[in-house]
Parts: structure tokens; C-alpha cells; sequence
């Protein structure tokens, strides 16, 4: 899946970031870590994942451990640059980090 310009971009972004939920929702040792780190219960998924930047936060959480990032691009069949690409297409997805520094 290769990432659009402009609002083809995020909604290729907010696919991939949902398919990456189901990945973790899937795995029962990444959705108790997920949970946790997050401090959502299972039962609010839904409703966070209405709120600007959970999307971003999902492919953030996927990107902070390697194996996990590995995994997830094989399956998803896209390259793991992919993954930072799409969190950053997102709201609160830190587009503005290769500006900061």
C-alpha cells in the first residue's frame, strides 16, 4: 500500500492504522500490553477509536517494538517504512517531528 498526497493520504493511513488495531486485537499478548500502555479497557475501544489521534497512537504503539513492526508490515504486505509514514499522515501523528530538530 503506497501512502497519497493529501486526503487520499490519510484515509490510506486510517485504513492501514485500523487493519494494524485488528492485528493487535488479534494477538493475546500485544492487546493486554496495548491496554495497558494506553489505560483503555477493552470495553472503550470503540469510543476511543473515535477520538483525534488514537489512530496515530495505534501505528505509534506498533512502531515502538521492532519484532512487532516486522510482523505486522509482512502481514499487512507493505514495507515497515510504511507504518511511520502512515502515523504521521494522521492527526496527532507528529507530521511536524522532521521539522522540530
Amino acid at each position: 500500500m503506497r501512502l497519497q498526497k493529501g486526503g487520499q493520504r490519510q484515509e490510506a493511513a486510517e485504513a492501514l492504522a485500523i487493519q494494524a488495531l485488528g492485528f493487535v486485537a488479534a494477538d493475546p499478548e500485544l492487546l493486554p500490553r496495548f491496554l495497558a500502555i494506553t489505560g483503555i479497557e477493552p470495553h472503550q475501544i470503540r469510543l476511543a477509536a473515535t477520538e483525534p489521534g488514537f489512530l496515530a497512537g495505534v501505528l505509534q504503539f506498533i512502531l515502538a517494538h521492532e519484532p512487532t513492526l516486522l510482523r505486522f508490515a509482512e502481514e499487512a504486505g507493505i514495507a515497515p517504512g510504511e507504518v511511520g509514514a502512515a502515523a504521521r499522515a494522521l492527526p496527532l501523528g507528529n507530521d511536524d517531528h522532521d521539522r522540530s530538530i
